[in-house]
């Protein structure tokens, strides 16, 4: 580090004394703006985020998140974390403040008897994957392998498994927090089980959490892939799907999206993930693939790897994103003709609309079992608009917009929290519902003083 002296984000510099000792009591690496690494490492998914924090911390372990914690505390600095980096709103990176960087804390130990797994925050779903499936097991974990398995949990964790195992948060087993005082603690339903409910879906407000357990499934070769309906036959594919999806079991879990054929007129397709037996998936598919019928049909067995990384071409690393998203019950026909009609006009060929479906195990869970509220059979719906050249944000930002506010009659309050942008406190109200005033007591309890506010931020209230 060439520069020992921090400046915060209030202009004040902290000694440089106080910064050396820091940097000597910690295993992993401590990096300044004029450092190597720094640039990188303060990159995230979206790229329109570029922020630069005072300091960041390269955490080797729980020790280093623990002293981290502690000298963004005593100095008052910001305090930012980043798992995966994949949140679009990009809060993983603070400006002038500490960023704790867990991405290199990769540790994971599988127990095949028991079907669990204990892992580190800076695992992707990729890596978690890889490991699980050596045992053909699985647990519900997102649907792009690059994202980082502590966000997406803590958020909730919709993911092609949910159907037949709930989320992502439903299986999880218990975790090791590390608050806003500096103390690790051991949240499960057995220890600081209020800890261990605002967790699952309550997101980073309540602590950096340094270990996760999760519950494992038999999942190997699944039947999976998707298929594409001919532009001519948009509208009645989308109903036809609704209509499919509404009746599906609870192995099969789907997700619809929206974009242009060749000649620029609107097309869907459909993915699909059935994870019981292939010849039982093979007649539950039957009417998705003999519908249109399709112009291309991908569905086949496959295993669960291929599925979980199937579309992270889609997603690389580093262009403009802007999401706006809710949650749809019904594909009437008037939603149904704003969904066409803004997927033409849309500006960006990349850009797309996602319907994913919310069904089967998770959709029966109590509201108030966890933090995460939206228990109801829907679609997450989720316009992602994406595009390389910044010149361009405007016209994307803006009909993103527009077509959100289009769509906003047809749409529920709720938000999932993980697809929530920068976009206000009633959105963060949305997004924890009916769970909101008992996280905000539950914040008071473990994190008065508000230092884990770079997130979707829930208010301590006193009680």
């Amino acid at each position: 580090m060439a520069d020992q002296r921090v400046v915060g984000a209030t202009g004040g510099s902290i000694a440089e004394a106080a910064v050396r000792d820091f940097q000597a009591g910690l295993r992993g690496d401590l990096l300044c703006s004029d450092d190597d690494g720094y640039d990188v490492t303060r990159r995230v998914f979206n790229g329109m985020v570029d922020r630069r924090p005072a300091v960041i911390v390269r955490c080797a372990g729980t020790a280093d998140v623990i002293r981290g914690v502690g000298f963004a505390q005593a100095h008052d600095l910001p305090l930012s974390i980043r798992g995966g980096g994949h949140s679009v709103a990009g809060s993983a990176v603070c400006d002038g403040g500490l960023m704790l960087d867990l991405s290199g804390m990769k540790g994971i130990r599988i127990d095949p008897a028991r079907r669990t797994a204990q892992a580190q925050p800076g695992l992707t779903l990729g890596e978690f994957d890889h490991e699980t499936q050596a045992f053909e097991l699985a647990t519900t974990l997102g649907v792009i392998s690059m994202t980082g398995i502590a966000g997406l949990t803590l958020g909730g964790g919709l993911g092609w498994l949910n159907g037949k195992y709930g989320l992502a948060c439903d299986n999880l087993l218990a975790a090791d927090v590390v608050t806003a005082d500096g103390r690790l603690l051991a949240a499960s339903p057995a220890e600081h089980d209020d800890l261990f409910w605002a967790i699952r879906g309550g997101g980073g407000n309540f602590g950096v959490v340094t270990s996760f357990t999760y519950r494992l499934h038999p999942v190997g070769t699944v039947l999976g892939g998707g298929v594409t309906y001919p532009p001519a036959r948009a509208r009645e594919a989308l109903r036809f799907y609704h209509e499919f999806a509404s009746t599906c079991p609870d192995e099969l879990s789907t997700a619809a999206s929206l974009g242009l054929a060749e000649d620029g007129r609107p097309v869907v397709s459909v993915a699909a993930c059935y994870c019981g037996p292939i010849e039982d998936g093979e007649r539950v598919l039957r009417p998705l693939r003999a519908f249109g019928p399709p112009s291309a049909d991908g569905i086949q067995p496959m295993p669960y790897l291929a599925l979980q990384s199937g579309s992270d071409a889609g997603f690389p690393f580093g262009r403009q994103h802007y999401w706006k998203s809710s949650y749809l019950q019904d594909l009437s026909d008037d939603a149904v003709e704003v969904l066409l009609r803004f997927v033409a006009e849309k500006p960006s060929p990349i850009s797309g609309v996602g319907l994913q479906q919310m069904c089967g195990a998770a959709s029966r869970v109590d509201p108030a079992a966890t933090a995460f509220p939206h228990r109801e059979r829907h679609y997450d719906f989720l316009i992602l608009s994406q595009w390389d050249d910044p010149a361009d944000s405007a016209r994307n930002v803006g009909w993103t917009r527009a077509f959100f506010e289009a769509m906003g009659p047809f749409l529920e309050r709720g938000v999932y929290a993980n697809n929530l942008g920068e976009e206000g406190e009633d959105r963060v109200k949305a997004a924890y519902g009916a769970n909101y005033e008992r996280l905000a007591a539950l914040k008071q309890k473990y994190d008065p003083t508000n230092l884990f506010h770079l997130n979707h931020n829930i208010t301590p209230t006193l009680r």
